[in-house]
């Protein structure tokens, strides 16, 4: 993939962007005097349809889930609603799946604390050296559990290699916690390769999608995890983290939980309650992205699938080749600026 900036490959995907479109939807762009936001990793700003759907929230059904009267179940609605959207950006198979809180290292912690009241035979945590903190610190919390820890390490080009995992594997392998994407480099993690390995050894694999949820199209069927994290604050919702879990697996974990609270998922993941506005904000992120997807299929043909899906995929699709292009740029004036650049190249890794 060339990195020169007056290819045709990059500026063609630039153009082929609606960037002045997406800028437009977005009031925190507009302030005067403007307001450049560089700090990422405290998560994306939000479109004004998430605005909306926050202030609804708030001003006509701001009150407690599971009651009789119309309001109440208007936020049960609300959050089946939002199940319903994140599961199909998920590419999910059953929304029961999708449990919402906090963050992603909150449902780190909530998940590793379960894990850690089953270890039996199979004691053998496996984590890495690329991964965020909140994807290691959990899991090493877990010594007085019985826990062992094993190190999956990044070669010199870094990335993990799933050939490096296989000699890691043993029938004491109860789980692996991976990143999908560093958090520093970028790097995009073959996963489905990782979890073929982990399944064939008899053991789980817990992602953190985190840093590539907001970049590319994330597909827990691709995928084959058994459980994914990711904070919605990272793409375009207010704060608030979603948690995927195969449903089999969640309904044994001994989770923390009130007799009032059914014993069985996504209830016993969300103990409590938790920030219902925001969770109506995630839905509307998800409708965002759908209909950017729809925008970028108006020149399509027809009998090209319309799905929520289908436009999700395209949306985020693009947004990945967008970003790239603009990346594609920023190393090439880096490079001629003498930089070193750490990584691995420039189309296996996010932005």
């Amino acid at each position: 993939m060339s990195s020169t900036s007056n290819s045709p490959t990059v500026l063609d995907r630039r153009s082929a962007f609606p960037v002045e479109s997406v800028r437009a939807q977005f009031p925190a762009l507009h302030q005067k005097p403007a307001f450049i936001f560089f700090d990422n990793a405290a998560g994306a700003q939000v479109p004004q349809i998430v605005l909306d759907a926050v202030n609804q929230h708030l001003v006509e059904r701001n009150v407690q889930r599971g009651g009789r009267y119309r309001h109440s179940r208007e936020v049960d609605a609300t959050i089946a609603r939002a199940r319903e959207s994140v599961g199909v950006f998920l590419n999910a198979r059953d929304p029961s799946e999708i449990a919402f809180g906090m963050n992603a290292t909150s449902f780190i912690r909530i998940v590793s604390l379960a894990i850690g009241q089953t270890l039996q035979e199979r004691n053998e945590i496996i984590v890495t050296d690329m991964d965020h903190e909140a994807n290691v610190s959990a899991w090493l919390a877990l010594p007085r559990a019985g826990a062992k820890f094993l190190s999956w390490k990044m070669r010199d080009d870094g990335n993990l290699h799933p050939e490096d995992l296989t000699p890691l594997l043993s029938s004491k392998t109860r789980l692996v916690a991976c990143t999908v994407a560093s958090n520093a480099l970028g790097s995009i993690v073959d996963v489905a390769a990782a979890a073929k390995l982990v399944h064939e050894a008899g053991g789980e694999i817990f992602l953190d999608c985190v840093h590539y949820g907001p970049h590319a199209v994330m597909d827990i069927q691709a995928f084959d995890c058994d459980y994914l994290v990711c904070s919605g604050y990272k793409i375009f919702s207010p704060h608030m983290g979603f948690l995927w879990g195969r449903r089999k697996l969640l309904e044994k974990l001994p989770t923390f939980r009130e007799d009032f609270i059914p014993d069985e998922p996504p209830g016993k993941i969300e103990a409590g309650t938790f920030i219902y506005e925001n969770v109506a904000g995630m839905d509307a992120a998800v409708s965002y992205l759908e209909n950017v997807g729809k925008t970028l299929g108006t020149s399509e043909r027809a009998s090209q699938a319309t799905s929520k899906r289908a436009n999700l995929v395209r949306a985020m699709t693009a947004i990945r080749s967008y970003e790239e292009s603009l990346s594609l740029e920023l190393l090439r004036i880096l490079r001629e600026c003498g930089a070193t650049i750490y990584g691995v190249r420039e189309d296996h890794r996010v932005r």
